[in-house]
């Protein structure tokens, strides 16, 4: 299983989000800091769920960190976060 579908299946147990997207940029970090061959280091997610409704930004990014705290600390170099409700701007 990739690192991909490992953060995707994480994060739709966790929030069971209305849309999941996760891209795997990795590709535009060869050369730099924690870029390994193969990839699979820096990643981009695009997450709606109701389970962030009222919730700060920071609170967003922090729950989705802790279910992916074993990614993170291994495999994962770099992660982008952008975490809505459903119905706000950019959901």
């Amino acid at each position: 299983m990739t690192t991909k579908d490992v953060i995707t299946q994480k994060l739709t147990g966790a929030f069971a989000p209305e849309s999941l997207k996760v891209v795997d940029e990795s590709h535009q970090h060869e050369g730099h800091s924690g870029h390994r061959p193969g990839g699979e280091t820096h990643f981009r997610v695009y997450i709606v769920s109701e389970a962030f409704r009222g919730k700060t930004r920071l609170a967003r990014h922090r729950l989705i960190n802790e279910a992916l705290s074993t990614e993170l600390s291994d495999r994962v170099h770099a992660l982008a976060i952008h975490a809505s409700a459903p119905g706000e701007n950019g959901a």
